[in-house]
Order: structure tokens, then C-alpha cells, then sequence
């Protein structure tokens, strides 16, 4: 499918005051140089700002040893020797590499065998006619376990199946990208996004407290409660606000992505069977007397088996791929499943190379101690201006939503923000995990409005199926009622999870 010119298609439509914000957004973020080269500025800007600081005389009491700790050149005898020598441990020990990459092993293999797209489809075709909208959504917010792929299976099929009901395919084509985009952080299951961001606010939280450690299932009940919440409140704009919107359709434009055949039907069932077969032994290993899942005293919270949450859920994804894979004549020998694994690893090039930037920018950001010495001063001023509690953390969750307009990529953005405000509201006695997901949710919500979303084209290329005339504001004007809602109810959620105290993952709560 041809991709349309993004440029004669803005100027095709009327300038409206939201065209020329957009369009300057747009043009700013397009000056923003590429993640990678970002970084390597920000690393050289640390360097610079690292020999300045220092020659001031600068210091800082560090609030964990009491030990006061000075602004360390990056340029001194000291500082040249460990960009030296420490280059290569910063990327091999950076937490978020290890684990999002062990992650994609599995997620990648259950992707490139098919599974993941035939369990997509068949979630969405099986849904009664009244739960099509709610299905669609939350198929969408599952979705993100295949990663980019959600983005070109779940909308277009969204679309022809509104089509093929009667209703206005745009707004199915609308209901599959919020899912997918602006419920992208949401899921039921510890995802590749939750080892990633983990790690990352893990190494900023270790510049306050070197024990800290923010599991992937930190945030696991919080986004695991807001899969049904943003499914129904998804489901409301969808139906009562976009759909009315549009009116009745008119055109004959219709997608054929094919029906699922019976082997793969097969294989899905079979992966279904995998599933309950894992779920019951993990169960089992996990409540078994003096479980060595469990810790010391029998508990969970914290345990080996929160603590090796990643290593769990990427062998369930192996085990479902191969049966899938295996079902449907995939997997034909043993040679194929490290074959796929391979083909999925390719895939991650980019993050491969984007995480050597980020991981040097972080750890001299934490070595020459300006880190820290940003989270002092931050939280004294803020504590001088009386603000605290949820009033700043909600600050917080607005700003980032207007850095995401800016940054799509949202492990770039968190290794931009974490190093800073990690500390910064520890010093104030807020939990690591708490902070994450605060940032998670304005992160999420504003994927499907920025414009510097590479997949806006790509559904851009799809609306024009139905509607010719579509453009980029068409897009934005469809997708911001989604943004607004789920921004809206997922700040709601996060001030009640903190006023009453529930846990946002395992023994993560609101406070230290």
C-alpha cells in the first residue's frame, strides 16, 4: 500500500488553529535530532556542564550516607579514565538491555510463528455484535505483547469488521489505535515495556539508595485493573462521541484479511491447552511447601519468583510458540525455534544500538553526582514551596504529556526523565514505582495524537481507504477524545490507588 505525501495532504485541509499547532509541533519535533544522537549530545552536555559545576566547588550532602559528595569533572585525570574504561559496562550492565532483550526472545517467537496475530483476530471476530467495540479495545491494549506489529493488524481489522457490521469503519479503525496506542503501557500480562522501564528507574533510584531495586511487576495490579477500565471507557468515546460524530458511511471500500483456518484455529487451541498447562504447574511450584519461589519467610512480596518475573513469562512465550509453532507446521525441527528467536532479534537493532547512547548518557549523568545533586536542590525547592503529595505528582504526569509530543519513544523519553525525577521524589519519600506510573500513564495516552508517531502514516494509508479525503488533522481530531479520557480516568485511578492505599504492584505503594 502506497503511503500518501503527509505534506499535500495537511495543505489539502482547512487551516484551523489546532492544523497550525499541530503543524508547529510537528516542525519542532522534527528538528529534534534522532534518540541516538540526542543522547550523545546530552552525554557531551553532562561532560561540559560536569567541568563548570566543578570548578564552582560544588557540593552535595547525599541523603541516604550523609556523606557530602562533590561535582566530579568528566574532564579531570579521574573523569577521562572512567569514559574510558567504563564505556563497554555501561551498555553490558544496563539493566533494561538484558531484560527487554531475554523478553523479545519470547514474545518474539510466539510473534514471528503467528500466534499473536491469529489470537488477535480471533479475540476480535468472535465477539458478539453489542461487545464488538469493547473487544476491539481491549484486544488493542492486549495487543502490545506483539509490539509494533499491533499497529498495522489491530486498527485496519478493526475497520473492516465495523464495515462489514454496518457501522462506520473510521471508528473501528479509531477504537483499535487508542487501544493499541494510547493503551499501549496497560496489560494483564508482565510485558517487555514493564523490564524496560523497571530497569531503567531502577538505575536512577540506585544514585538515592544502592539497594533499591523497582521490579518489572511494580506497576503490574495498577496496569492489570486498567485494561478493563480503559476497555470500557474506550468503548464509551468510541460509541458515544466518535461514532455519532461520524454518521452513517457511505462508501464501499472493504478489506479482506482472510478467515482463520482451521489449522491455525488448531494451534491456537493447543496454545490455549499450553497456557492452562503452565499456569497450573507455575501454581503449583509457586504454593508448594517451602516453595523455592517464595522467600524466607513464605511470602511473595518481595521473592524469588517476583524477582524472576521475566525469566517466567519469557519461557511461558516460548512454550506457546513452539506448540502454536509445532501446531501448524512452523516449527518442522528443533533448528527452527532458535531461528525465529533470531529473526526477532533482528528487530531490535535499533533499541540495540539506541540503549549504548542512553546507557553512557545515565551513567555519567549518576558518576559525576550532578544527579544527585539535582534531586537535593529539586526537592528542597520544592519542599519550600509546599508542594507536595499528589498536587505535584499530577505536575509531573502533565509535563511529561508534553515532552511525549515531542519524544515518541517512551523508554528514550523515561532514561530523559527518570535520572532526574526518580531521585528527586524519592528525596520527597515517594516510591520509585509509583513515579513510573505516573510517567507510563501521560506517556501512553498521548501516542495516538503526536504527530511525530511513526504510525501515523501507516493509519493514515488506511483511513484513505475508506476515506480519500483523510489528512493528519482528521487523524488527531478523531483520536483526542481518546487521549483526553484515558489521560483523564487514568489520573482518577492513580490518585485512588494512593488515597486508599492499594498497591500498584507487589509492596509498591504511593510512599517509601
Amino acid at each position: 500500500m502506497a503511503q500518501p505525501n503527509l505534506q499535500t495532504e495537511q495543505k489539502s485541509h482547512p487551516t484551523t488553529f489546532l492544523d497550525k499547532l499541530l503543524g508547529r509541533v510537528e516542525a519542532f519535533g522534527n528538528k529534534l535530532p534522532d534518540p541516538f544522537i540526542l543522547f550523545v549530545c546530552l552525554a557531551l552536555i553532562i561532560v561540559v556542564a560536569s567541568v563548570a559545576i566543578n570548578s564552582m566547588g560544588v557540593t552535595v550532602v547525599h541523603p541516604g550516607t550523609n556523606k557530602t559528595l562533590p561535582i566530579k569533572s568528566l574532564l579531570s585525570h579521574e573523569g577521562i579514565q572512567y569514559i574510558l574504561t567504563s564505556m563497554l559496562t555501561n551498555f553490558t550492565e544496563f539493566k533494561p538491555l538484558g531484560l527487554v532483550l531475554a523478553m523479545m526472545l519470547g514474545v518474539g517467537l510466539a510473534e514471528k510463528v503467528g500466534l499473536l496475530e491469529v489470537a488477535i483476530k480471533k479475540t476480535i471476530l468472535n465477539a458478539p455484535k453489542a461487545l464488538i467495540t469493547y473487544a476491539i479495545i481491549f484486544t488493542g491494549i492486549m495487543a502490545n505483547l506483539a509490539a509494533d506489529a499491533a499497529f498495522v493488524i489491530v486498527p485496519p481489522l478493526a475497520a473492516m469488521i465495523f464495515y462489514t457490521v454496518g457501522r462506520h469503519p473510521l471508528a473501528g479503525l479509531a477504537a483499535g489505535f487508542a487501544g493499541v496506542g494510547s493503551g499501549f503501557t496497560a496489560n494483564l500480562i508482565i510485558s517487555g515495556t514493564d523490564g524496560l522501564l523497571s530497569g531503567i528507574s531502577t538505575e536512577a533510584a540506585k544514585t538515592i539508595d544502592p539497594s533499591a531495586v523497582v521490579s518489572p511487576a511494580a506497576n503490574w495490579y495498577f496496569m492489570a485493573a486498567s485494561v478493563f477500565v480503559l476497555t470500557i471507557i474506550g468503548a464509551i468515546v468510541t460509541e458515544k462521541i466518535v461514532e455519532p460524530r461520524l454518521g452513517n458511511y457511505k462508501g464501499k471500500k472493504r478489506n479482506d484479511f482472510g478467515e482463520i483456518s482451521e489449522v491455525e484455529a488448531k494451534g491456537l487451541k493447543n496454545s490455549i491447552v499450553a497456557t492452562c498447562i503452565y499456569i497450573v504447574v507455575l501454581a503449583v511450584f509457586l504454593f508448594w511447601p517451602n516453595s523455592p519461589l517464595r522467600n524466607e519467610d513464605g511470602g511473595i512480596v518481595p521473592s524469588p519468583f517476583l524477582d524472576g518475573i521475566i525469566p517466567i513469562t519469557l519461557l511461558f512465550f516460548v512454550v506457546v510458540g513452539s506448540v502454536y509453532g509445532i501446531t501448524v507446521g512452523k516449527i518442522k525441527s528443533s533448528r527452527d525455534i532458535p531461528a525465529y528467536m533470531t529473526d526477532s532479534m533482528k528487530d531490535m537493532a535499533s533499541y540495540i544500538v539506541l540503549i549504548f547512547a542512553a546507557a553512557q548518557f545515565i551513567a555519567y549523568f549518576n558518576w559525576t553526582n550532578i544527579g544527585t545533586w539535582i534531586a537535593v536542590e529539586g526537592a528542597d525547592a520544592l519542599k519550600a514551596l509546599n508542594l507536595t503529595g499528589l498536587p505535584v505528582v499530577v505536575g509531573f504526569v502533565f509535563l511529561t504529556v508534553v515532552l511525549s509530543l515531542l519524544i515518541f519513544s517512551g523508554s528514550a523519553q523515561w532514561a530523559l526523565e527518570a535520572p532526574i525525577f526518580i531521585p528527586l521524589f524519592m528525596l520527597l519519600g515517594y516510591n520509585p514505582g509509583f513515579i513510573q506510573a505516573a510517567y507510563r500513564i501521560a506517556d501512553s495516552s498521548t501516542n495516538v495524537i503526536t504527530p511525530l508517531n511513526p504510525y501515523m502514516i501507516v493509519i493514515l494509508a488506511f483511513m484513505k481507504e475508506y476515506e480519500p479525503k483523510a489528512g493528519l488533522g482528521t487523524i488527531i481530531s478523531l483520536m483526542l477524545p481518546y487521549t483526553l479520557a484515558f489521560l483523564g480516568i487514568w489520573i482518577i485511578m492513580l490518585i485512588v490507588f494512593a488515597v486508599f492505599g492499594i498497591p500498584l504492584g507487589p509492596g509498591v505503594y504511593m510512599y517509601l
